[in-house]
């Protein structure tokens, strides 16, 4: 029989320590819940998404973790930039001028230690962290999820049970995929395929440390993020018919693409390849359902999208915390039926939609960002809003705009909670 390694019961049980579930934990820590966190892996460890968006502020502001990351030798980024085929550089975006708030200077982070750092900060307010711990399965009772059965470093099973169980395990996607929940978006399906270099070029003053967006034949793009100890991180999005056209070798494509924006040929020409190429599906999807009885979804594990905005760092963390309240606030009143995370799921699923639509115009033939601005120039300030994460309101008279010169998606209506007729009371 599995045996429970923790000597007293559990609030909740966290299946990931990246930033979602490190963040719910600390929140949830910090309300006095006693909570366990289940990492597959030892940290520190490899993560790609190094760029964070101005809102993500609020909830490092929360968690209590700006001093450090002040502190930290992240390159600090104050804007976006987009580069066109031809090599020519827009004005940059810069977060501060339509946003006058310490959080319109954020980072680049290296997401080693910048996932260390908010794991630790978990342990540091109460959480319960076992690294080398994966999941396997749900534990249920009467339909309710009511923990996990893991297995530790050693391959001997354990158990953690606990009235709610939340799935912060990225695009590994556990609750996802043993409840065939994962919805495909019918027109984001792209492939990334990436590497770092050490010593390449980086632009003068304030854009330093921005992250650019270069353009590539067939609406791809090649992002490039400045990190910590002169390395660049640089990777290209694109369809994969696209990219596999002539070859399947990484580093053969890579090199070929590198010459299709002059902008990118140019910063990557000093500098050396100092890490693997690297190639993963970033198809973008969403779980038919947010959560279940005694089960939430968050981050990656609940929906992931086109990195294009680089919004995947800041929804791990808004959904981390926006879940760990909800689930605070079901265990306060001893219910945790699917019921109690529908106003959280419906807020998640409001902020999603709002980028969602934003990457979908990024990649229509006919949308450009300079000749948007020039016909609708009050749009700016909402534009700027979507771009810097400040989600959460309504982009209704911005996107009514854009469909002038794209098509723009109606709203996925998955993502609400898998509701039961009963409530699950609290044990």
């Amino acid at each position: 029989m599995a045996r429970s390694p923790q000597s007293s019961p559990l609030d909740v049980v966290i299946a990931g320590g990246g930033p979602a579930g490190a963040t719910a934990a600390a929140v949830l820590a910090a309300k006095g819940r006693r909570v366990a966190v289940l990492e597959r892996e030892k940290f520190p460890r490899y993560h790609v998404g190094e760029s964070l968006l101005p809102y993500c502020y609020f909830t490092l502001e929360r968690i209590g973790v700006l001093d450090r990351l002040r502190a930290s030798a992240f390159p600090k980024k104050y804007s976006v930039q987009f580069v066109s085929t031809s090599g020519k550089v827009s004005v940059p975006v810069y977060f501060f001028q339509n946003f006058d708030h310490p959080a319109a200077q954020t980072w680049q982070v290296l997401r080693s230690d910048f996932d260390q750092l908010l794991l630790d900060n978990a342990r540091e307010k109460g959480a319960l962290v076992y690294e080398e711990t994966t999941a396997r399965e749900l534990i249920r009772n009467n339909g309710a999820v009511q923990g996990i059965r893991a297995v530790a470093k050693s391959g001997e099973p354990v158990e953690f049970r606990a009235p709610v169980t939340i799935d912060a395990t990225g695009r590994d996607s556990f609750a996802i995929g043993r409840h065939g929940w994962q919805v495909r978006d019918p027109y984001l399906n792209k492939i990334a395929i990436w590497t770092y270099y050490r010593g390449a070029k980086r632009d003068p003053g304030l854009d330093e440390g921005a992250t650019t967006v270069a353009y590539v034949p067939e609406k791809g793009w090649f992002w490039y993020i400045p990190l910590p100890d002169d390395v660049v991180s640089v990777g290209i999005v694109a369809e994969k018919d696209y990219l596999y056209r002539e070859s399947r070798n990484l580093e053969t494509i890579f090199e070929r693409e590198l010459n299709s924006n002059p902008w990118v040929a140019d910063h990557v020409a000093p500098g050396t390849v100092c890490a693997p190429y690297r190639v993963t599906g970033e198809f973008s999807y969403r779980s038919r359902h947010c959560a279940a009885d005694g089960l939430v979804l968050i981050g990656d594990a609940f929906a992931f999208l086109d990195p294009v905005f680089s919004s995947g760092v800041f929804l791990a963390l808004r959904s981390g915390e926006e879940a760990a309240d909800a689930v605070d606030e079901a265990l306060a009143g001893g219910d945790v039926s699917a019921a109690r995370f529908e106003a959280y799921g419906d807020r998640m699923r409001q902020g999603i939609e709002a980028m969602r639509r934003l990457v979908y115009a990024f990649y229509d033939q006919q949308f450009n960002f300079r000749e948007f601005l020039t016909a609708f120039p009050d749009m700016k300030f909402d534009l700027n809003e979507c771009l810097i994460g400040n989600l959460f309101r309504d982009f209704d008279p911005l996107f009514r705009a854009v469909e002038t010169f794209a098509k723009v998606p109606e709203p996925l209506p998955h993502g609400r909670p898998f509701f039961r007729e009963q409530p699950v009371q609290c044990r």
